[in-house]
């Protein structure tokens, strides 16, 4: 079992004082005379840490992990420090209960995923009309019965540990004529029949995240979703993800937004020695949900943002409707509110399906920078290109056309290309900086660095490349280091920081 690293700080050691969970790596340090080199996952202030001390720790310690205790003196340092790592005051009474049921919400290894479409099955009583559509999901239309009445169920079974707790995502859309209700039944480890224990929520409750906290022993979670009444019900999955108990989403302080058609973005916010610049990351396409870049944006010191979805099979571009694309942007805007800064103190980044997203919200932030990777900027030609030059690869850019355009012919490819181009064009970028690593070969969009290019109208604007031979898959790592590296010259050379700080 993976331990939680904690850290205690103060003149009393609570190994002696608590009871503390086998879950927990406890450390306990007096005083501190040189830099941590451990990241903690939970780290304990007792005491009033002198400046020197604070320099020690910081880097040890991640956002939304530090608590300190309610007699502590909080000094200037202290409330930077406090500010820095969005510290939470915890009660002397309230420690034992923290320790034995929240130290394990702190776990350092994240997980989530969407369960694969392909493994959902009909059940056999639904007689109605039933529509596959990829990876947007499975669409019945027909009469559900007046009691609820299994409708789909996964045939794979779901493994769940003793102690794990499961946080469950519907994503769907249905007619107001139809009610849903979900079952998750644990089937004993090792047995087909043996039922363990039933979670049964309501619609009502479904418009939320559920939880399946499993305290008996491990097993199998079989998953079914019962419906009534007549007309249209469209199943676009079902997110599993690790839970961390309210604690936050994929990390410890992980936020999560919804849209009216419940559709998810995820943003993580380090606000770290709060200084400009605001590093903003978009994550790239993955089937592991989660956020992506953590290490290489809390290696550059500066504070930083994180933007995930997890839409379709890995994502859809972070484009969508006027209400999620204003959602999205909204969440940026806060945390450059929050730290005071302007657009010209913001660097927007991403690679691959990432540099879209930069990209394309950089035409309404008009950020100091925007660094991409890889870029994906004409995703109806990406669409395009499955059939010839990446047969059998990447298909779900098909259902990306179609999610986001309603059909995938011809019409549609060069309506969702124009709707990036568009706004491009429309967009003063004043003095910013566009800095582009890109794949001379580039299978899924050759176009993207001699597009920019060509539509670049603003006079101050800086736009420079760097070439790399290959397909689109071809030397990531030499692009991340490309990437990596202009991130940090920018730092250093515009915002007169050094490396890490």
């Amino acid at each position: 079992m993976e331990k939680i690293q904690v850290l205690q700080i103060g003149h009393k050691d609570w190994r002696k004082l608590y009871t503390l969970p086998d879950i927990a790596e406890f450390c306990c340090e007096n005083t501190l005379k040189k830099p941590l080199s451990k990241l903690y996952d939970l780290v304990f202030l007792d005491r009033t840490l002198s400046d020197r001390e604070i320099t020690c720790l910081y880097k040890a310690v991640k956002a939304y992990t530090l608590f300190v205790t309610d007699q502590v003196e909080m000094t200037d340092g202290m409330v930077w420090l406090y500010k820095s790592r969005k510290g939470r005051t915890i009660a002397e009474a309230d420690i034992q209960e923290f320790l034995l049921h929240e130290t394990k919400n702190y776990f350092s290894r994240p997980y989530g995923e969407k369960l694969n479409l392909n493994n959902i099955a009909v059940a056999q009583g639904f007689d109605g009309n039933v529509k596959w559509e990829g990876s947007c999901g499975v669409c019945l239309n027909g009469n559900f019965g007046t009691e609820l009445n299994q409708a789909v169920y996964w045939r794979n079974s779901i493994p769940v540990f003793e102690g794990q707790c499961l946080d469950l995502w519907l994503e769907y859309q249905k007619d107001e004529t139809i009610s849903i209700a979900l079952t998750a039944t644990q089937i004993v480890s090792g047995s087909l029949s043996d039922v363990q224990q039933t979670w049964r929520f309501s619609e009502e409750e479904l418009e939320q995240e559920i939880q399946i906290d499993n305290q008996f022993s491990q097993g199998f979670l079989f998953i079914s979703i019962f419906a009534k009444g007549s007309g249209e019900l469209r199943i676009a999955g079902i997110h599993l993800r690790k839970s961390r108990r309210g604690q936050g989403l994929f990390l410890a302080g992980g936020e999560r937004y919804i849209t009216s058609k419940r559709e998810e973005i995820f943003c993580y916010f380090d606000p770290a020695d709060m200084k400009p610049p605001l590093n903003v990351y978009f994550s790239g396409y993955k089937t592991e949900e989660g956020f992506e870049g953590y290490y290489l944006m809390r290696g550059m010191g500066c504070p930083f943002l994180l933007i995930a979805e997890a839409r379709l099979e890995g994502g859809s571009f972070y484009i969508g409707t006027e209400e999620y694309e204003d959602m999205l942007c909204s969440t940026i805007v806060k945390y450059m509110k929050e730290l005071g800064f302007t657009p010209a103190q913001v660097v927007l980044s991403g690679i691959s399906m990432g540099s879209f997203g930069a990209m394309y919200y950089g035409c309404r932030i008009r950020p100091y920078a925007v660094l991409l990777g890889k870029p994906l900027l004409s995703i109806g030609m990406v669409a395009a290109k499955a059939k010839l030059h990446r047969a059998g690869d990447f298909s779900t850019s098909l259902d990306i056309l179609k999610y986001l355009c309603g059909t995938a012919d011809e019409e549609a490819v060069k309506e969702l290309d124009k709707r990036f181009w568009d706004k491009f064009d429309k967009t003063d970028w004043g003095e910013s900086k566009i800095i582009v690593s890109y794949m001379i070969e580039d299978d899924y969009d050759d176009s993207a660095y001699p597009g920019l290019l060509s539509h670049i109208h603003s006079d101050r604007v800086q736009l420079y490349g760097k070439g790399f031979h290959g397909r689109h898959n071809d030397n990531s790592q030499g692009v991340i280091e490309w990437f990596s590296s202009r991130l940090r010259q920018i730092l250093m050379e515009d915002f007169q920081r050094k490396a890490g700080r």
